[in-house]
């Protein structure tokens, strides 16, 4: 059914339903009924021409006619989804409002739940049309001046949200996760009263938190708490819910160090020329030298898995120091490797959440997976992740003999924030000159860490796994901007088991500056050193990490190199002259025989001279921005919950190409292996994969983008759940077999969505 023919059959019925219910007498039952089919009139015939006018522009910023999908196309498609389940309920209103056993109380909930989501629905499309208006032609990314962006998120999170979460949970996914998504809301709220009253310590459990009675049977206080613990509790609080699940199986079963307690440095050769070597040095950021943790999975016992060298470098806590299924004979050497890197925003979980599917994709592809367990943010900010992942994919590369790997082929993998780590971290082996893997299968990544508003951005209104305050949090703790505590004294607790308390984190952040001198030639911006007065001795030492180490001396129209570096100026087609711009050098001649702190990660001032200064905005952006103009008489419904405490983190850091890699130069893009990028039609993190593969297509790089449709993000961690979620994580195997079986060749096209 087409969206007029829909929204016309829609008011029909409200019209005849609101007649009824206005000619059944003065009571209050029925005056809400008749008030709420009159709403559902006002907004579905406001939401129409809003919905056909995102729908007339949406093939613009799709990557190519076979895969239709960006975040416009995605709002405009929840919207149906509600519209069609109103349409649904009003058929069944008509149909039965005359019968004894029409559930009167129930029916007017519902209806009320779904009227308010409409309601906010038809804010959000009005905030995509202004994001129409505002971005550059093909852009899903809003570009405008940072003080707009952080007016805009301002603006956005004051909307209402509980409705989302109590009865309408989910409605715009397939059927099968909606059951999952009520157990994980009600834990979620469970928990988050746990957390207020100090209780996070070992007797709470995961059942007694998913099977909270109360929360169950009233979907509307759920939706109220949760609408409250997602704009208030800090990142501390999600670190330790999405934990939860891992506590037991942890405590007995921890993570396998397969490097040493203190890794040492050692020589990888370089692909220019293999004679050079270049000195891979352990992790070092934040925390100085440390173990880095991986664990190795495969369902064949392979040959060198069992050997003594292998063997000398474990150092298992628990009952078993490999993950390996026994076999009577050892199968030879597979000809390759998977390395993978988890998700989980940067802050939480491990290779543990992870190896229900990893032992299927072993089992599946018939490789060995080394899985990396990065340090977490906020503890361990950027670049120690970027380091750890670095660090131990070359140690796997130098050593897979010992994984059961001849190595001929090596394919990243990762998820979420493990995808954004597989771009970045190959960027890295690319300007250390080492080999680079042959592919990247990439997961709904996250590859534009600012904070700025895009379409599918607007999602996040909605989503229960990741909502926009829950985003910016785990960013910020990520890019080192976790400087104070704003939770209030009385949602403060523990951590849970293996979380470090706050006082300890506060112990580190303060010792972070110590390593700033570090950072700051990792992070150079103008290829020199830092200057010894780049910090005031003066100083707060609460200051963040990411501010002091990027504190650079001012260029020379006196603004900060990175402040106007915009997706425009990066050329998002692909199609400008890069010629221009200083290269990457790759040769042994730049990087040297062994000091990979020669290597400059960032491109020089001269790369960026075309990018627009902050003065030079057009007037629309300086007086309109992205704040929607609603139709008078429209009112969006506001959030009762109090001030959102939504840290908005604008730091050079975040647009740091190593951090943010859709902000990449052509030059440091044009070393990536061949992509493939699975996404979720209904992600908020959508146009970050679109955008990057619309790059990387513009560049001629090999680039596939498959859109799963009706599946949330994270869907790899429920591939048990159903079918869909099933056939979403076989088409990553597939795309992993697509990078390990065949050699170098022209991109794929474009799957369309499944």
């Amino acid at each position: 059914m087409d969206l007029h023919t829909m929204t016309q059959s829609l008011v029909t019925l409200a019209e005849d339903n609101m007649a009824f219910f206005s000619s059944q007498g003065p009571g209050e039952t029925a005056r809400r009924l008749s008030g709420v089919f009159a709403g559902i009139r006002e907004q579905a015939l406001g939401l129409e021409p809003a919905l056909g006018r995102l729908l007339s522009v949406a093939h613009l910023f799709d990557l190519d006619a076979e895969t239709p999908a960006n975040g416009y196309r995605s709002l405009v498609h929840t919207a149906r989804c509600c519209l069609a389940h109103l349409l649904h309920k009003s058929r069944y209103v008509a149909s039965n409002r005359r019968s004894i056993f029409f559930r009167t109380s129930h029916n007017l909930a519902e209806l009320e739940a779904y009227l308010a989501a409409l309601t906010q629905l038809r804010a959000l499309a009005y905030y995509a049309q202004h994001l129409l208006a505002t971005n550059q032609p093909g852009g899903l990314f809003f570009e405008g001046d940072e003080g707009l962006t952080a007016d805009f998120l301002r603006e956005y999170v004051t909307l209402h949200k509980g409705c989302f979460y109590g009865r309408c949970l989910g409605f715009q996914f397939t059927p099968a996760i909606r059951p999952f998504l009520q157990t994980i809301s009600i834990g979620l709220v469970s928990f988050g009263e746990h957390y207020k009253r100090k209780e996070t310590g070992l007797g709470v459990t995961a059942s007694s938190l998913f099977t909270s009675g109360r929360f169950a049977i009233d979907p509307e206080l759920r939706g109220a708490e949760f609408e409250r613990i997602i704009q208030n509790l800090d990142v501390h609080f999600w670190k330790a819910f999405w934990n939860i699940t891992e506590i037991e199986v942890l405590s007995r079963n921890p993570c396998k160090q397969l490097l040493p307690s203190a890794p040492p440095a050692f020589e990888m050769p370089l692909t220019a020329d293999p004679k050079l070597t270049v000195t891979i040095s352990p992790p070092l950021a934040h925390t100085g030298p440390g173990p880095v943790l991986v664990r190795l999975i495969s369902y064949d016992l392979r040959e060198g898995q069992d050997s003594e060298e292998l063997s000398s470098l474990v150092k298992s806590e628990g009952p078993r120091s490999l993950e390996l299924r026994p076999r009577p004979q050892q199968a030879p050497r597979s000809q390759s490797l998977v390395v993978h890197i988890h998700g989980g925003g940067f802050v939480a979980q491990t290779s543990k959440s992870h190896e229900p599917y990893l032992k299927s994709w072993a089992q599946e592809l018939g490789t060995p997976i080394l899985s990396i367990d990065y340090s977490l943010a906020p503890e361990a900010p950027f670049p120690r992740a970027l380091e750890e992942c670095f660090y131990a994919y070359c140690w796997a590369v130098k050593h897979c003999a010992l994984l059961g790997s001849t190595g001929e082929r090596i394919c990243l993998a990762g998820d979420s924030a493990g995808g954004n780590l597989c771009f970045t971290m190959s960027l890295r082996a690319a300007a250390f000159g080492v080999r680079v893997p042959d592919g990247i299968m990439a997961a709904y990544p996250a590859t534009m860490l600012q904070s700025t508003a895009s379409p599918s951005r607007l999602l996040s209104l909605m989503d229960p796994l990741l909502p926009l305050s829950v985003l910016t949090k785990c960013v910020s703790a990520y890019a080192g901007g976790e400087t104070e505590d704003h939770s209030d004294p009385n949602q403060k607790a523990l951590g849970m088991m293996g979380l470090v308390q706050r006082d300890t984190a506060l112990l580190f952040r303060d010792l972070r500056l110590g390593a700033s001198s570090w950072l700051h030639s990792f992070l150079d911006l103008s290829g020199h050193k830092s200057h010894t007065n780049s910090v005031p001795v003066a100083e707060p030492m609460r200051r963040s990490v990411s501010e002091a180490a990027l504190a650079q001396p001012e260029g020379p129209l006196g603004t900060d190199s990175f402040k106007s570096l915009t997706l425009h100026d990066l050329s998002l087609k692909g199609n400008s002259d890069t010629s221009g711009s200083p290269e990457l050098s790759l040769s042994a001649e730049t990087l040297g025989p062994s000091v990979p702190s020669d290597v400059n990660f960032l491109p020089g001032p001269d790369a960026r001279k075309d990018a627009k200064e902050p003065g030079e905005l057009r007037a629309k952006d300086r007086g309109q921005g992205v704040l929607a103009n609603f139709p008078e008489g429209f009112h969006p419904r506001r959030a009762s919950q109090g001030p959102t405490r939504m840290p908005i983190y604008s730091s050079p850091i975040v647009k740091n190409p190593f951090m943010s890699p859709l902000l990449a130069p052509d030059s440091m893009l044009q070393s990536l292996p061949p992509v493939h990028i699975v996404a979720c039609a209904l992600d908020p993190m959508l146009d970050d994969s679109v955008m990057f593969a619309r790059r990387l297509r513009g560049l001629g790089k090999p680039v596939t983008l498959c859109v799963v449709e009706d599946l949330p993000h994270g869907f790899l961690s429920l591939a048990a759940l159903c079918r869909e979620t099933r056939q979403a994580a076989a088409l990553c195997v597939e795309r992993i077999r697509l990078i390990l079986t065949q050699p170098a060749a022209p991109a794929a096209p474009t799957e369309p969505r499944v």
